[in-house]
């Protein structure tokens, strides 16, 4: 097949030849007199087939050579080469076709190399591109995605790589150089050092294998637990017995998969257990791709939320300065992914019903418990903005009216609210719920985050803009003044909210659940 195709670009070549010969193209050839190289003109005729964006780098180019360096041209194919360290396949950048016509450069035609450095300009554009900014549209992929796409005036980085012959340290330039994308592509190589071998699906008579239980899945178990580094001993990898040293190998394991490490082989466990290689493989390349979608700089600080780990960051001049666990929403009311700015803290915070909730939850709940509204103080307003009383309020017309929750301990949103711009009604904000931070899997919300121990990082916060005042006992003062109080951020915090659900930590490889399915749809598009 390659064979096939390199006979056809030869074909290529010489039909482009004689259309060139047809049409005479009056420029000179210039010549590097740094590298006693001369530099071929290139016909536009030749351009016809290429993107608006090759035709402008020629032109750029006074319509001459590209790659007429050798060393330009040969730091080019060993970036290509080299693509498959961030999650890429060198033939999707015709790297065969390149290395053949480079190794075979010196016989073919004037004619035939102007349009291999046609060709050459296509993959270090392709290339770069997917390096930049990725493969695929996010927003054609996710409807809960709200990050700005990256934009590139690539002809600049181009041009300099050819002028400074800096083509490997262009390529550099042009990737995510946050340390999340690094460490993925830590586990890659990790996970490829990994043998290639069959997995036969592990399943369990018992909804929970635990301690001393004895069965015969115990011995998959313990091989696929040898397999992934977890279990370190053969001595009692064939026996049916769940011992202790399995024990201790099963809840190394479930920590390293975001899993309540308890030693309990239930489900969860099951099916982590049973991902291949290859499939890990595929939710690596997932996360690479999702991470060239990210903003390449994310600001001297900001906050930033993982949605499957259940973690926000404050980050500061790249040291991490405090971590909160949070509360994300469920898969059906997922929380988007989305980037801002902090905008303003509001202490004692009222909450107003989202929409979604009213239809949801308030509405068939509401209807049947006549003490629905007074036990969660909700206060009802009609379209006018005047109170409803609890019998008065109409449940077949609840969305015409507006739940107001009033300030509280107990509120819905706690004692503090983050705001920060979006389309999507959310923000990060304390809760009423402050056990359910003692569970594992936090997707429990209906979009919005909850913080742990939210007034700590406001004081954080509100230390560095407003540094005359003591922001602890500020914030305190003002919760127990009880009044609904808005005080601006002065300082420019982005806030990101992320999803990544693999990383590496020292030598072993991390994995978190797929709370939204995002990788496994990402995945499936990349493979097509």
């Amino acid at each position: 097949m390659k064979k096939l195709f390199f006979l056809f670009l030869l074909f290529l070549l010489a039909s482009c030849a004689k259309e060139a010969k047809i049409k005479p193209f009056q420029k000179k050839i210039l010549k590097d007199k740094e590298h006693n190289v001369l530099i071929r003109p290139v016909a536009p005729d030749l351009l016809n087939d290429s993107s608006d964006s090759v035709r402008l780098y020629y032109k750029k180019m006074d319509f001459h050579e590209i790659w007429y360096l050798d060393e330009n041209r040969k730091d080019l194919l060993s970036e290509i080469q080299k693509c498959s360290n961030d999650g890429l396949q060198p033939e999707e950048y015709s790297y065969e076709t390149l290395k053949k016509l480079e190794e075979n450069r010196k016989n073919l035609s004037e004619e035939e190399q102007i349009v291999y450095d046609i060709l050459l300009t296509q993959s270090f554009e392709k290339l770069a591109l997917h390096l930049h900014s990725g493969k695929l549209n996010p927003k054609k992929l996710y409807a809960n995605w709200d990050i700005k796409p990256k934009k590139i005036a690539l002809s600049h980085y181009l041009l300099k790589a050819i002028k400074e012959r800096k083509v490997s340290t262009t390529f550099k330039e042009l990737k995510p150089n946050h340390l999340v994308y690094q460490l993925l592509k830590k586990s890659l190589v990790a996970l490829d050092a990994f043998p290639d071998v069959p997995f036969s699906t592990i399943s369990s008579s018992k909804n929970k294998i635990q301690l001393n239980d004895t069965l015969p899945e115990l011995v998959k178990i313990k091989k696929r637990l040898a397999y992934w580094n977890d279990y370190s001993t053969s001595d009692s990898i064939i026996s049916w017995v769940y011992d202790s040293i399995t024990y201790k190998a099963v809840k190394k394991f479930q920590k390293r998969h975001g899993l309540q490490p308890d030693g309990v082989i239930g489900k969860g466990t099951i099916y982590a257990l049973n991902f291949t290689k290859s499939e890990r493989k595929a939710q690596i390349l997932a996360n690479l791709e999702r991470w060239r979608w990210y903003p390449k700089d994310l600001g001297d600080q900001y906050l930033i939320v993982n949605l499957p780990e259940f973690s926000l960051n404050y980050v500061s001049h790249e040291d991490t300065i405090a971590t909160h666990k949070v509360i994300v929403g469920t898969a059906k009311r997922s929380t988007p992914i989305l980037s801002s700015k902090l905008s303003n803290f509001v202490f004692n915070p009222t909450w107003t019903i989202p929409p979604t909730i009213i239809k949801e939850d308030l509405q068939p709940n509401a209807a049947t418990n006549s003490n629905y509204f007074a036990a969660r103080k909700l206060i009802i307003y009609d379209a006018k903005g005047n109170k409803v009383s609890p019998k008065q309020w109409n449940p077949n017309k609840a969305t015409n009216y507006r739940y107001v929750q009033e300030p509280g301990y107990n509120n819905s949103l706690g004692l503090v609210k983050f705001n920060f711009p979006n389309h999507h009604l959310v923000y990060l904000h304390d809760t009423n719920h402050r056990s359910y931070f003692l569970k594992t899997n936090r997707a429990l919300s209906s979009g919005c985050v909850r913080v742990e121990n939210p007034l700590e990082l406001a004081a954080l916060i509100l230390n560095q803009d407003y540094p005359k005042r003591n922001a602890k006992e500020w914030i305190a003062s003002l919760i127990k003044n009880k009044k609904t109080k808005s005080i601006s951020v002065k300082s420019t915090i982005p806030i990101y909210l992320f999803y990544w659900t693999s990383w590496i930590e020292g030598t072993q490889l991390q994995f978190r659940p797929d709370i939204y399915l995002l990788d496994k749809e990402l995945a499936e598009k990349l493979r097509q």
